[in-house]
């Protein structure tokens, strides 16, 4: 039996039924979450911590764990404690705002097994909830470059920029569009995302093509920070360039 589960059901005074209400999946279903190997879709368990007002990593310990990369464990504890997040990303949306199928199509491009994408799309929601379902969640900053907003198919990414709208609209998410008419400019190098904790130092976490990093040595990064939100779009243009998305008409 999924003990954490069923303790924290019953602190939170839930049956299956209550919670299947919450969750919006048949009672069958949620019953058969307490029992030994049962796992929510990946977007069901994101519901049901904040149901139970856990993380996803208390009730499914070994889902998380054993599906995030070692390399990548650092920068995730990071950034579940993280004041606030700024983000530059320049060819595909960051995993921290991706739905599911979008994050499946972007992690089967790769080199991953099959049976690998499928954990890593679930450590990816996973984060996003550890993320923005905090009683008070960082503020979070997302400079995303226009070149990734057109790539995927159109049935990927329609559902993709709706979401984007619905979370740039979030009082502590403000997400920025760099559009392509801004030419040249210094965050071409590469993307990376800027941690501010509480009483400490800022940390960045940066992205190649064997594995991501962290690094404690950010100045530079913030002069590149400061430029690219010089010439990315405003909060609202942003949000009506996502609702307009002229390049899917």
């Amino acid at each position: 039996m999924n003990d954490a589960l069923r303790v924290a059901m019953a602190e939170a005074g839930e049956t299956a039924e209550s919670l299947a209400d919450r969750v919006g999946v048949d009672p069958k279903t949620a019953a058969r979450w307490v029992t030994p190997g049962r796992v929510p879709h990946p977007r069901h368990r994101a519901a049901v911590s904040q149901a139970l007002g856990r993380e996803v990593g208390e009730l499914w310990p070994e889902v998380v764990r054993r599906r995030e990369p070692a390399w990548f464990r650092p920068w995730a504890e990071v950034e579940r404690e993280a004041a606030a997040l700024r983000s530059w990303e320049t060819s595909v949306l960051p995993g921290l705002l991706q739905t599911e199928a979008y994050a499946h199509a972007v992690l089967t491009s790769g080199p991953l097994a099959d049976e690998e994408v499928e954990g890593y799309v679930a450590a990816r929601i996973a984060r996003q909830a550890a993320v923005f379902d905090r009683p008070r969640p960082p503020l979070t900053v997302f400079v995303v470059d226009e070149a990734a907003l057109r790539r995927g198919e159109p049935e990927i990414m329609q559902p993709q920029l709706d979401h984007l709208v619905v979370m740039a609209q979030r009082p502590r998410v403000l997400l920025h569009v760099l559009p392509l008419r801004a030419g040249f400019h210094p965050g071409q190098a590469g993307p990376f995302v800027i941690a501010s904790m509480d009483g400490g130092e800022d940390v960045a976490y940066l992205d190649d093509q064997a594995a991501g990093r962290t690094t404690k040595d950010v100045a530079a990064l913030w002069q590149v920070w400061d430029t690219l939100r010089s010439v990315a779009l405003p909060r609202d243009q942003t949000i009506q360039l996502l609702k307009a998305r002229p390049w899917l008409t």
